[in-house]
C-alpha cells in the first residue's frame, strides 16, 4: 500500500520535522508499504537527503506545486524547485486548495507539470456532501474527467488518485464513510477511468482515500474495498499516531 503523510501546516519546529522524519525512514525501512511525507516546502530542504537515492525507502512529497515555471514569480515553487529538492509526489487540488478557489483547470496545469518533471501528482477529488439523488457522482466524475482528459495516454498512467470526500473530513469513526460505500466509490472511480484507459490498464492507478483517516478505522477501509493506500492528515504528524495507523495496515 502506500501511505502518505500531509503534514499539512500542524509542523512548525525542525525539531518536530526531524522527529517525525526519522520515525517514518524506519516504518518504511521495513518494506510492508511505500510511505511518503509531505511536510512544508522549508522542512523539506531541511530534511531529504541532499543527493536523493532512488533506493531510498522513504520518500517525500510536495503538498502544492505553482503553475508557474520560474522567473519573475514572487513566493511561487515550482515544479523544477521541488525535483531538485527530492521531491517524488506532488499532491494536487486538495480540498483545502481547491476551496481556496483553485479551479479543475489550475489542477490539470500543476499536474502536468508535475509530470513533467519526472514527479507523480497525487490528484485529490472528492464531493463537498452526498445527495440522495447521487448528482455527487457526477461530481466526482466531473473533476477526474477534467485532468485524464489533458493527460496523455502514458501520463495518465503515471498519476495516483486521492478520493478525499470533504463532508467525512474532521468526522468521527461512526460519522464517516463506511467500508461499503467506500467501496463502491472505488469502483465508480474504476469505471470512470475506463473512459481514458480501456479493459485492465486502469487497474495500474493507484486509488487512495483521503478522509478522516487514523489507527482506528484504517484497517476497516483497507480490508475488501479495493483501495490502494491512504492520504493521511494531521495523523500523520504524530510520531505513535503514524506508526499506530501503518501497524494497523500492515
Amino acid at each position: 500500500m502506500l501511505i502518505v503523510g500531509n503534514w499539512k501546516a500542524y509542523v512548525e519546529s525542525r525539531a518536530k520535522a526531524k522527529a517525525l522524519c526519522v520515525s517514518a525512514k524506519r516504518l518504511a525501512s521495513k518494506g510492508d508499504h511505500e510511505i511518503v511525507i509531505a511536510p512544508a516546502v522549508p522542512h523539506i530542504g531541511f530534511i531529504a537527503p541532499a543527493k536523493p537515492d532512488t533506493k531510498e525507502a522513504l520518500k517525500f512529497g510536495a503538498q502544492d506545486v505553482s503553475i508557474t515555471v520560474g522567473g519573475a514569480e514572487t513566493g511561487e515553487v515550482t515544479a523544477g524547485l521541488l525535483r531538485d529538492l527530492g521531491v517524488s509526489y506532488v499532491i494536487v487540488g486538495h480540498s483545502e486548495r481547491r476551496a481556496r478557489g483553485e479551479s479543475d483547470e489550475i489542477v490539470t496545469e500543476k499536474a502536468r507539470h508535475a509530470l513533467a518533471h519526472g514527479m507523480t501528482p497525487i490528484i485529490c477529488i472528492g464531493e463537498v456532501d452526498r445527495d440522495p439523488e447521487a448528482h455527487y457522482l457526477k461530481h466526482v466524475r466531473a473533476q477526474l474527467s477534467a485532468v485524464m482528459s489533458s493527460l496523455s495516454t502514458k501520463e495518465r498512467l503515471s498519476v495516483v488518485i486521492a478520493y478525499e470526500p470533504i463532508w467525512a473530513i474532521g468526522k468521527s469513526e461512526l460519522e464517516a464513510i463506511t467500508p461499503d460505500d467506500l467501496g463502491e466509490m472505488i469502483l465508480y472511480i474504476r469505471k470512470v477511468l475506463t473512459d481514458f484507459m480501456p479493459g485492465r490498464a486502469n487497474q495500474k492507478v493507484r486509488i487512495l482515500y483521503g478522509g478522516s483517516v487514523d489507527s482506528s478505522n484504517v484497517r476497516s477501509l483497507a480490508v475488501g474495498t479495493g483501495i490502494d493506500g491512504f492520504l493521511v492528515g494531521r495523523a500523520s504528524t504524530d510520531v505513535a499516531g503514524f506508526a499506530a495507523l501503518v501497524k494497523a495496515v500492515s
